[in-house]
């Protein structure tokens, strides 16, 4: 077999293909023995229709598409294995000459990744917000804590802010209530902001018995979106009492003796959370900074497949469990439909870019995966899929995504060489020194704007082999 390629663009390749008669031999056999199996030739038992009756019955040139359509995959995978190619998605195949006895030649386009190059990234710097926790912030975690055991007592008054109330509620769109528009016995806190726009107003002055009829837009359900009629019957009042600050707060509400016990943790576990969220900002500027240092051509197909993708995964699945279309997300989120097409296109070629670049560091760098990284990812991907790690292991080994998962692993890694490599002050000006913590680089890896749906779609695949979607 002969093969030859011709560069179209930076992301798309033709391959000629001629492929000599005899090695179609293996094929054609196939394609007797298959056809064999599914005709009926007076005389000849069923499987036993000897070739050249075959040709007479049915034509040589069934037999031979047969062949050639078996053939094909194969030739077409040895083709780019022999050029080094690494395709993304399925070929668009032309025949262009097929002679029996003699030759068999054919064409394949294919989209392709495209060649990078990946300048020195050791010059990357970057700002990211200072870890700082005022007192206002200890003091408002503690009050978070304090709030949560508040007890309850009702009373025979009218509800004021602050006030837990049990309620009844009715909601009606053009005159008529909604199949999901009644609920009983709710218990809201006055000024939580938890509900309806406007229940504040419309409950506060109210005594058990009372009740009172407003206007507000549905943020959830089939009429999300819409302007409805609400009317809340107060079924109970109840005054809230917060626990008194002090030593018997702390046994109570933590596994510390005096309130500064309990104070202190609360400072350590906000230092530790802002320290989380500035590692994942650094990670994101850095990799904000590596992808506008890197000139990435992206496959249109691909591109247009992963905006696809993102619509559907939005319209189908996270747009449907909220009981929302596309067109009420919209509304609520005030966007139009071309600014809505905008900003998918841009997330859709950011992620592909992200992914592109990593994976040419993961190459460059000679990066690799051990069972003890895969593992801790998957335990990850578990725990935010809500699913087991036993459940979850089961689903990619079905789904075949185990690559998918080193894929992922591996980017992480590559993106933690670069913010490695970076000089990341924060505001004040102080040298971060980022904690070499694997788990918070392939997170944040993951988690970098866009790259999620473009592991699916551009992820290392065989050659021929269809894309799946995580």
């Amino acid at each position: 077999m002969k093969s030859a390629v011709e560069t179209l663009n930076p992301t798309r390749v033709r391959l000629t293909v001629e492929v000599p008669f005899e090695e179609l031999k293996d094929s054609l056999d196939a394609a007797y023995k298959k056809i064999n199996q599914q005709v009926t030739v007076k005389g000849f038992r069923k499987g036993k229709v000897p070739a050249r009756i075959i040709d007479q019955r049915f034509g040589r040139g069934v037999v031979l598409e047969e062949a050639v359509n078996d053939a094909l995959p194969r030739f077409y995978t040895d083709a780019v294995r022999e050029a080094e190619l690494t395709p993304l998605g399925q070929p668009e195949v032309d025949i262009t000459e097929l002679k029996d006895g003699e030759t068999l030649n054919f064409t394949a386009e294919v989209e392709v990744r495209p060649t990078l190059e990946i300048p020195d990234y050791s010059g990357i710097e970057v700002e990211v917000d200072a870890v700082e926790v005022t007192d206002e912030d200890v003091e408002k975690a503690v009050q978070q804590l304090r709030e949560r055991f508040a007890s309850t007592t009702p009373v025979e008054r009218a509800a004021e802010d602050g006030d837990v109330v049990t309620i009844d509620l009715e909601a009606k769109v053009d005159g008529k209530v909604l199949e999901d528009g009644v609920a009983k016995g709710v218990s809201y806190t006055i000024g939580s902001g938890e509900l309806l726009d406007g229940i504040d107003d419309a409950v506060k002055g109210l005594e058990a018995g009372g009740e009172a009829t407003f206007t507000s837009q549905l943020k959830g359900g089939p009429a999300a979106g819409r302007d409805a009629e609400i009317t809340v019957k107060v079924t109970q009042v109840a005054a809230r009492e917060l626990p008194e600050l002090d030593d018997d707060f702390a046994q109570l509400a933590s596994e510390f003796d005096t309130l500064e016990e309990l104070k202190a943790d609360s400072r350590r576990r906000l230092e530790e959370r802002k320290r989380f969220e500035q590692a994942t900002q650094a990670q994101e500027r850095v990799l904000e900074k590596l992808l506008e240092l890197v000139e990435v051509p992206i496959p249109e197909k691909l591109l247009e497949d992963e905006i696809r993708t993102r619509k559907h995964n939005l319209e189908h699945h996270q747009l449907a469990q909220m009981g929302l279309t596309l067109d009420k997300y919209l509304e609520i989120q005030g966007k139009t439909a071309e600014e809505f097409d905008t900003e998918t296109r841009e997330a859709a070629i950011k992620g592909i870019k992200t992914q592109f670049v990593l994976d040419e560091l993961v190459s460059k760098e000679k990066l690799g995966v051990n069972q003890e990284e895969l593992t801790e990812h998957l335990m990850r991907r578990a725990a935010s899929s809500g699913m087991s790690p036993d459940q979850f292991a089961q689903a990619v080994v079905q789904q075949n995504q185990v690559p998918l998962l080193v894929g992922e692993v591996a980017r992480g890694k590559a993106l933690a060489l670069v913010v490695e490599a970076a000089t990341v002050k924060d505001t004040n000006g102080q040298i971060i020194d980022l904690e070499d913590d694997e788990d918070e680089d392939a997170e944040g890896a993951e988690n970098a704007e866009g790259s999620e749906p473009a592991e699916a779609s551009a992820g290392n695949k065989g050659e021929g082999e269809e894309k799946s979607e995580s």
